[in-house]
């Protein structure tokens, strides 16, 4: 009878083979691989793990960026699209906002009347130097906020030799700006797999407690990276679209306004 149950139970067991945990052996011990079927990025030390998303990043020719950022006490919000010869996109705050596009070296900016007028738009609450209505000026000038009013809706063209340009051009910098984002500080650390917008990734941390930043990079395909989490809470970005080709065209000239060499202060 002992015999016969046995057999019955050793029956069972192998017909129910999506169940075998429950029947005892091959169960808690043989835990399925998590770098099973992946680019095999998971099982690198973490510094390749960064090489390795890096250069993805850099051989990619398009890249959708979006998240926050916060520099100097302000969060601003960040939503890009860049690609080697310009790129695209919006920054905003909590006082302002701006579009960016870049074509080549030409730069437009365009903003809301009140990014003109009280200059709080650029990153760290500063007006761009040489602004045409710089900081409080709608308070001390009559005729400032009707100045502002027809640069709304307008692409104003940013000249190469005007100090803001360098600074507002390092937003549309695809290889640029992800070489500063993708660069973790401290000793890297391997950390656990998990998932970005539904995508397997592994995670490289830098510093002790992820204290330098967390870089998630894809374990399928080309280990493009996913997701950033800044040093010190200084935001999240998450990355997306590799290679993905967005149209890019100057705007028309009814659509812009063209200071020239440099835009005019109105101070």
């Amino acid at each position: 009878m002992r015999t016969r149950n046995a057999a019955l139970v050793g029956a069972l067991c192998v017909g129910l083979s999506v169940a075998l945990t429950a029947c005892g052996g091959g169960g808690d011990g043989a835990a399925k691989d998590p770098d099973e079927g992946t680019n095999g990025v998971g099982k690198l030390q973490p510094a390749q793990i960064q090489d390795k998303a890096r250069a993805a990043a850099r051989a990619a020719a398009a890249v959708h960026l979006s998240g926050s950022v916060v520099s100097q006490g302000r969060t601003y919000r960040i939503d890009m699209r860049l690609k080697r010869d310009g790129g695209t996109g919006r920054v905003s705050s909590d006082v302002s906002t701006f579009e960016l596009m870049r074509v080549g070296d030409e730069l437009f900016l365009k903003a809301p009347a009140a990014f003109w007028s009280r200059g709080e738009g650029a990153p760290g609450g500063a007006a761009p130097k040489g602004a045409p209505i710089g900081k409080g000026a709608a308070d001390s000038k009559p005729d400032a906020a009707a100045a502002a009013g027809k640069l709304e809706k307008k692409y104003v063209k940013v000249p190469v030799a005007d100090p803001s340009y360098q600074q507002f051009k390092g937003f549309t910098e695809k290889d640029v700006l992800l070489d500063g984002l993708l660069g973790l500080h401290g000793k890297l650390t391997r950390g656990e797999h998990g998932t970005v917008a539904g995508a397997r990734t592994i995670r490289v941390s830098g510093g002790a407690n992820a204290s330098g930043g967390t870089l998630d990079v894809a374990l399928m395909g080309t280990p493009y990276p996913l997701r950033i989490q800044r040093a010190g809470g200084a935001g999240q970005l998450e990355l997306g679209d590799w290679g993905k080709d967005f149209p890019l065209t100057v705007p028309a000239k009814s659509e812009t306004v063209d200071y020239g060499k440099k835009i005019p202060s109105a101070n």
